[in-house]
C-alpha cells in the first residue's frame, strides 16, 4: 500500500480526485502543481496513516513509512538543490495537517524544521541576513516546542512559557513588536527558549532533522485527536475515521525582509459572497502571523486597503504612507496572485481560500481550498456562478450547506432602532449578524454564562483554536486585534457567529475584566451589541426585527421545489406559526399539537374543570367550554394552510400537566370550583405517576375519557366545514397518538368516526378527512402492517420513538449524553440526528409493513429530526410522503429533501 505521495516542479502523483486519501490540502497542493502554478516542493503522507497511527501507536507508523518518507525527502531534495540535516546547505521544511474536511486552526503546524546552530549558521550567510536566520530558529524552537514537546498552555489561565520569555525580552530592550528586535536579542531568545525546553523536558533540544521531522510528523497525527480538533468534527460532523494527512513541504520564507512577506487570499468576499478578490498579508512574516491576529495585517488590494482604512479613521496620506496595499508595494507579486486566484476559482468553479508567501520577490503558492462562508455568502456566490453559466441547478444545490441557510432567517438588527443606537467602537466586519449579550472575557466563562442561559458576547484581545468552545456558545464576538482572515474571524464566518475584529481602538483587560471603548469602562456582564455586516459595536441591547426574504434565498427555494419528491411540513400550534411556515414554503402541517392550545388564557380553567370533575357529565360540561376555543383555533389554521393537508394530534400529555401544584393556586382553583382545598390535592395527588412519560397518556386518556376525543373531533370537522363553506380548502388528517396495538387505533377511530358522521348529520353536508397515528412506539412499528389495516396515514413521532428504542428518558438524558459524545459512546445525540442504526430500522419496518398492507398509506416524519438534513435525506430515500418540522426549519429541510432527490 502507497502511504507517501511527492509533489513538484509540475509533477505530482496525486491529484485533486484523492481528496479522501491525501486530505483536501494535499490534493489541492498536487491539482496546483499539476496546473503549473509555482507551489514548493513535497509530498503527503496519506489520512489511512493517520489511521494506523491511531491504532497502532508512533513507533509501529515510523518503521511502516521510514523508507518511503526518506525517498520522499531525496525527492525534494533533488529539486531544491538542498539536503536535509545538512549543515552546510541545508532543506528546512514545514509539516502541516490536511483533513479532507476543512478545519482550520484546529491541528497542529511545525515551520522551518530541520535548524540547528549549524543550519543558522548557514542560512545566515547563504541569505546575507542574519537577522531573518535567527528569526526562523527562534519561531522554529517555540513552535516545536509547544507543538511537539508539550510545552503549548492547556488553558487560558496557564503561562506560555515562550511568550513569557519574549515578553520579558521586549521590556528589556523597551519594544512592542517581534520585528523590532535585532540579531542579538534574536540570538540571546534561542539560548533562552532551549533552556526553557531543557528545564521542561530534562532533555536537550533536538539537534538532528530527522528527529525533528519524526517528531513533528507524530504531533501532527497526535493532533487530529487533540480536544480542539475532537470538537470542531462534534460540531461539524466529521467522522473520526476520516484522519487526517501530512503535509511536508520545502520552506519558503516570508520573513526575509521587507522584498518578502506573507497572506491570506479569497477569490471572493467570504462574508457577503460579493464577487471582489480580497486578503490581508504582513510584510516580513510567517503564515501564522496573519492567522494567530497577532499583529493586524494590511489588505492585499488597494481598494480593500481604502475600505479599511476608512473603517479605523486614517487618512489616505496615512494609509499610503504605513499601511499600503500589497498591489502598492509589491505590484508584480500582486497581480500574479489575483491572476492564479482567477485562475483557480474558474478551475474549480467555487469561492478559493488561498495561502501564500513572497520570498524575497517570488510568489508561491502554499494552500487552496473551497473557502469557508457564511450562510449568505454561500447562497449568494452558488447562485451568480449558476447565472454565470459556471455550474448547473442541481450543483448549486448541492452546494447549499442545509444548516447554515438557518443564519438567513436569525433577526436583524431594527433600522429605526440602529439609527438611535451609541456607537461605541468600530472594527472590521469579520462575520456579519446581529448580535447582543452580557460580555465576557474568557471560553470557559461564556460556557458558563451560556449553561444558565444567559446571551453573551465573548471580547478577547485576540482568539485562538482554544477558544472554540467559547464561540460556539457565543451570540457574537469582538477581538481587539486580528483582520479578516484571522482565527476569529475564519471560525466565526464557518460557524455562522456573527464577529467584528480588529477593533483596534478598544482596550482589554483580562485581569480587571474590563473593556474600554467609546470613552466609557464596560465590566464584565454589561451588555453590548455587535453589528458583523458593518463592524460597528453599540451601546447596550438594540433592538431586532424579522429578516426580509426573497432574491437569491428565493431562488434557492424555488430550486428546490423544483427538484424535491418529498414534501416539507411544518409543526404549528397557533395560527402565526402556520403562517410562518407557509412563508417559508411549507405545504401543511404534519403536527399540531392541541395541548398547547389549552394554555392560553382562561382555557387552562376549563381544563382543570374537566380533570377536577367527578363524573362523564361533569366532565362533558367542561369540555363544552373548550369547544368553541378549540374550534376557532383549528379554523385560523385551516385558513392559513389554505389547500394543504392539517395533521391534528388529539391530546397527548398526562394530565398531571394541566392540573396546579402550588397550594395558593391550588386552592384559588378550589374556591372556584366549589370544592375544598383538600378535594383538589387529593386529586392532584391521584393523577402523580412514577413515569408519566409511559404513563396515563395519548390514546390511553381518548380511549378511559372518549369524551375527550369526541369533543376535539367535533371542534375539528365543524372548523373544517365552516372554512370550507367559506371557499377555503381544508384537508383535516386526525391523529391519535402513542398507539401501540391494533386495538387501541380501533377504539378511537371508532370514536372519530361516529362524531363525525353525528356533526356531517347535523350540518347537512361532509368534508373529507383522513384518520392516522403517531407511530412512536417500538410496537408500532413492529405491528404496523396490523395498523395500516385502520389508519389511513402513518406519522413518525420519533422524538418518544427515540427515547422508548434507547430507553433513554428525553428530560434527564442530557446530563450523560454529552459525557458519551466525548468518550466516543456515541458520535451523535440521538435526540438531534436520527440513529439510522436502531431507529431508523424500526421507521423502515413501519413504512415497509404499513405499505405491504396498504401501498397508498401516506407516510412522514413528524420528530425534531423532521429538519435535520441526514435524517430528512434518511426519510425521503424511505420514500415517505413527507417531513414535518419547525416553521424556521422548513427551508433547511426544503434543501435536504431536494439533495436527497438529487444525490438518489
Amino acid at each position: 500500500m502507497k502511504r507517501v505521495y511527492t509533489f513538484g516542479d509540475g509533477k505530482a502523483e496525486g491529484n485533486a480526485e484523492m481528496r479522501n486519501l491525501l486530505g483536501g490540502k494535499g490534493a489541492n497542493l498536487a491539482e496546483m502543481n499539476l496546473l503549473g502554478m509555482p507551489v514548493p516542493p513535497g509530498f503527503t503522507i496519506t489520512t489511512e496513516v493517520c489511521n494506523e497511527y491511531t491504532l497502532n501507536g508512533s513507533e509501529s507508523v515510523v518503521k511502516l513509512i521510514q523508507e518511503e518518507v526518506e525517498a520522499a525527502i531525496a525527492h525534494v531534495e533533488t529539486l531544491t538543490g538542498k539536503k536535509f540535516n545538512d549543515p552546510a546547505n541545508p532543506l528546512l521544511v514545514s509539516v502541516r495537517s490536511g483533513a479532507r474536511a476543512s478545519m482550520p486552526g484546529m491541528m497542529d503546524t511545525v515551520l522551518n524544521l530541520g535548524m540547528n546552530d549549524a543550519t543558522v549558521a548557514s542560512l545566515a550567510e547563504k541569505s546575507g541576513n542574519p537577522r531573518f536566520a535567527w528569526d526562523s530558529y527562534r519561531r522554529f524552537v517555540q513552535m516545536y516546542g509547544d507543538v511537539v514537546l508539550g510545552m503549548k498552555p492547556k488553558s487560558k489561565a496557564d503561562i506560555d512559557p515562550f511568550e513569557e520569555i519574549m515578553d520579558k525580552v521586549k521590556a528589556e530592550k523597551g519594544v512592542k513588536l517581534d520585528t523590532e528586535l535585532d540579531v542579538e536579542d534574536l540570538q540571546n531568545l534561542v539560548k533562552l527558549f532551549k533552556a526553557a525546553v531543557k528545564d521542561f523536558t530534562g532533555k536537550d533540544f533536538p539537534d538532528s532533522a530527522w528527529e525533528q521531522l519524526w517528531g513533528g510528523i507524530c504531533a501532527v497525527f497526535d493532533s487530529w485527536m487533540n480536544e480542539r480538533a475532537i470538537l470542531y468534527r462534534r460540531m461539524n460532523q466529521i467522522p473520526e475515521e476520516w484522519g487526517t494527512a501530512v503535509n511536508v513541504q520545502a520552506m519558503v520564507y516570508g520573513n526575509m525582509g521587507d522584498n518578502s512577506a506573507t497572506g491570506v487570499a479569497f477569490s471572493r468576499d467570504a462574508a457577503t459572497g460579493e464577487n471582489i478578490f480580497n486578503g490581508e498579508y504582513l510584510i516580513n512574516a510567517q503564515g501564522e502571523d496573519v492567522v494567530a491576529g497577532i499583529r493586524t495585517p494590511q489588505q492585499i488590494t488597494v481598494e480593500g486597503s481604502r475600505r479599511w482604512a476608512a473603517l479605523q479613521g486614517i487618512t489616505e496620506e496615512e494609509r499610503v504612507e504605513k499601511y499600503p496595499s500589497l498591489e502598492e508595494s509589491m505590484p508584480v507579486c500582486a497581480a500574479e496572485l489575483i491572476a492564479i486566484a482567477n485562475r483557480l476559482e474558474n478551475y474549480y468553479k467555487d469561492m478559493q481560500d488561498m495561502e501564500f508567501t513572497i520570498q524575497d520577490g517570488k510568489l508561491w503558492m502554499l494552500q487552496t481550498r473551497n473557502g469557508k462562508r457564511t450562510g449568505a455568502a454561500m447562497v449568494k456566490i452558488a447562485m451568480d456562478l449558476l447565472r454565470a453559466g459556471e455550474i448547473d441547478e442541481k450543483t448549486t444545490l448541492l452546494r447549499m450547506e442545509p444548516q447554515k441557510l438557518d443564519e438567513l432567517l436569525h433577526p436583524v438588527f431594527d433600522k429605526a432602532a440602529l439609527k438611535r443606537a451609541n456607537v461605541v467602537a468600530k472594527g472590521l466586519p469579520a462575520s456579519p449578524g446581529a448580535a447582543a449579550g452580557q460580555i465576557v472575557f474568557s471560553a470557559e466563562e461564556a460556557e458558563a454564562w451560556s449553561e444558565k442561559k444567559k446571551k453573551v458576547v465573548l471580547v478577547r484581545i485576540e482568539t485562538s483554536p482554544e477558544d472554540l468552545r467559547g464561540m460556539a456558545v457565543a451570540q457574537g464576538i469582538l477581538t481587539m486585534r486580528g483582520g479578516m482572515t484571522s482565527h476569529a474571524a475564519v471560525v466565526a464566518r464557518g460557524m455562522g457567529k456573527c464577529c467584528v475584529s480588529g477593533a483596534g481602538e478598544i482596550k482589554v483587560d483580562y485581569k480587571a475584566k474590563t473593556v474600554e471603548m467609546g470613552g466609557k469602562v464596560y465590566n464584565e456582564g454589561d451588555w453590548i451589541s455587535l453589528n458583523g455586516s458593518t463592524g460597528e459595536v453599540y451601546d447596550g441591547q438594540v433592538p431586532t426585527a424579522e429578516p426580509e426574504l426573497g432574491g437569491d434565498f428565493g431562488a434557492i427555494m424555488n430550486l428546490a421545489a423544483k427538484y424535491t419528491k418529498t414534501l416539507v411540513r411544518t409543526n404549528a400550534d397557533t395560527p402565526r406559526d402556520a403562517k410562518q411556515a407557509r412563508h417559508f414554503g411549507a405545504q401543511g402541517i404534519g403536527l399540531c399539537r392541541t395541548e398547547h392550545m389549552f394554555f392560553e388564557g382562561d382555557r387552562i380553567k376549563a381544563v382543570r374543570e374537566m380533570i377536577l370533575a367527578s363524573d362523564v357529565e361533569g366532565r362533558r360540561h367542561a369540555l363544552d367550554k373548550l369547544l368553541p376555543m378549540q374550534r376557532s383555533d383549528f379554523e385560523g389554521i385551516f385558513e392559513a394552510m389554505d389547500g394543504f393537508g392539517v395533521t391534528i394530534r388529539l391530546l397527548d400529555p398526562p394530565l398531571h400537566e394541566f392540573v396546579p401544584h402550588q397550594t395558593a393556586t391550588q386552592k384559588e382553583l378550589a374556591n372556584e370550583m366549589g370544592l375544598t382545598l383538600e378535594e383538589v390535592k387529593a386529586k392532584v395527588d391521584s393523577l402523580e405517576e412514577f413515569n408519566p412519560m409511559l404513563g396515563h397518556r395519548g390514546c390511553r386518556l381518548g380511549i378511559t375519557y372518549p369524551e375527550i376525543t369526541e369533543m376535539q373531533t367535533r371542534a375539528i370537522i365543524e372548523a373544517a366545514l365552516n372554512m370550507k363553506a367559506r371557499g377555503i380548502k381544508v384537508f383535516p388528517e386526525i391523529m391519535i397518538p402513542l398507539v401501540g396495538t391494533l386495538k387501541e387505533i380501533q377504539n378511537q377511530a371508532d370514536v372519530i368516526n361516529i362524531t363525525a358522521s353525528k356533526v356531517f348529520e347535523e350540518r347537512g353536508e361532509s368534508v373529507a378527512y383522513k384518520v392516522g397515528t403517531m407511530i412512536e412506539v417500538p410496537r408500532a412499528a413492529l405491528t404496523a402492517d396490523q395498523i395500516a389495516t385502520v389508519a389511513d396515514f402513518f406519522s413518525f413521532g420519533t422524538n418518544d420513538l427515540t427515547q422508548m428504542t434507547f430507553g433513554y428518558s428525553r428530560d434527564d438524558a442530557p446530563k450523560f449524553l454529552k459525557f458519551y459524545k466525548e468518550h466516543g459512546i456515541i458520535k451523535t445525540d440521538p435526540f438531534e440526528v436520527l440513529d439510522q442504526e436502531g431507529v431508523g430500522q424500526l421507521v423502515r419496518m413501519g413504512v415497509e409493513k404499513g405499505r405491504a398492507t396498504k401501498p397508498e398509506l401516506k407516510v412522514g416524519i413528524c420528530g425534531e429530526h423532521g429538519g435535520e438534513p441526514s435524517s430528512v435525506k434518511f426519510c425521503a430515500k424511505l420514500g415517505m410522503n413527507y417531513v414535518s418540522c419547525s416553521p424556521y426549519r422548513v427551508p433547511i429541510a426544503r434543501v435536504a429533501a431536494a439533495q436527497a432527490a438529487i444525490e438518489d
